[in-house]
């Protein structure tokens, strides 16, 4: 559910309310019961942090890991063993 951000036309009271898309929207001013105004926002951006998604993404490969070290046959050895 998003949060709305109101503005009192009267006093200038700023205040958010969480509620559904299909919710009326507030039309009273909770301190002065003046008219209020939903304001336009640019809402919540997705934020990033850490290194991926999953413990896969984006991981390094040690010397150890690659499929020549392990005796395997390598179908691309550019990709895979960096020769």
């Amino acid at each position: 559910m998003p949060t709305y951000e109101y503005e009192c036309t009267v006093c200038g009271h700023r205040f958010t309310k969480f509620q559904s898309i299909n919710d009326e929207p507030v039309k009273k001013c909770p301190e002065c019961s003046g008219k209020v105004n939903r304001l336009i926002s640019g809402g919540m951006g997705v934020i990033f942090k850490g290194s991926g998604f999953y413990s896969t993404d984006y991981k390094k490969k040690s010397s150890g890991d690659s499929c020549c070290s392990q005796g395997n046959q390598c179908e691309n050895p550019k990709r895979c063993c960096g020769r």
